[in-house]
């Protein structure tokens, strides 16, 4: 992993990392009757990584959230998104990614392959991040910067609920985009 924001050593920022929830966004798009799309985040979570900055492939991570926690900025749909015919929150209250490869695919991009857990279904999935800078801030703590894609299919979780559209189609894609925003911060 390369520092395009640092002048810290590889061997410098190499070490633990903590999620800053405040400054990081687990998010998730997905299409609506088939015409706009509908983004959503999971507000309640925790995460720790280990960053290698000298050997990218020794990178991993562990992320765990609440279900309930989720936010489309629509409280109706929110509350659905709860119940079973979705998430099923009261039954499985949390999802889990855990990470079991990364590759560097250039200057500042990797693939993470790891395991998500919804709804006691575990499957891998692959996201592919961008190292977007490292620095340290005005109280003396070293942070990481990462943007990340992927996509999902619902489906693959046990998340079918749909309704058909008069005109064709259906009222929710079963691919859903995940993004991510994540600043961590390196233990002491």
């Amino acid at each position: 992993m390369t520092a395009p924001t640092s002048t810290l050593s590889a061997s410098e920022l190499t070490g633990t990392y903590a999620l800053d929830i405040t400054h990081t966004r687990l998010g998730f798009t997905a299409r609506h009757a088939m015409v706009t799309k509908v983004r959503g985040s999971f507000e309640d979570f925790e995460g720790t990584a280990h960053l290698d900055f000298e050997d990218p492939t020794k990178s991993t991570a562990e992320v765990t959230f609440q279900i309930a926690s989720v936010n489309t900025g629509q409280k109706q749909r929110d509350d659905h998104l709860r119940t079973n015919d979705f998430f099923d929150a009261p039954s499985h209250p949390t999802g889990k990614f855990v990470s079991t490869s990364v590759v560097k695919k250039g200057d500042d991009e990797y693939e993470m392959t790891g395991d998500l857990t919804l709804k006691d279904v575990t499957k891998p999935v692959t996201i592919t991040w961008e190292h977007t800078g490292t620095a340290k801030d005005p109280f003396g703590n070293i942070r990481a910067g990462f943007e990340g894609r992927g996509t999902i299919s619902r489906k693959d979780w046990g998340i079918e609920y749909n309704a058909a559209l008069e005109t064709g189609g259906v009222l929710i894609s079963d691919k859903i985009n995940l993004e991510f925003d994540v600043s961590a911060v390196k233990a002491q």
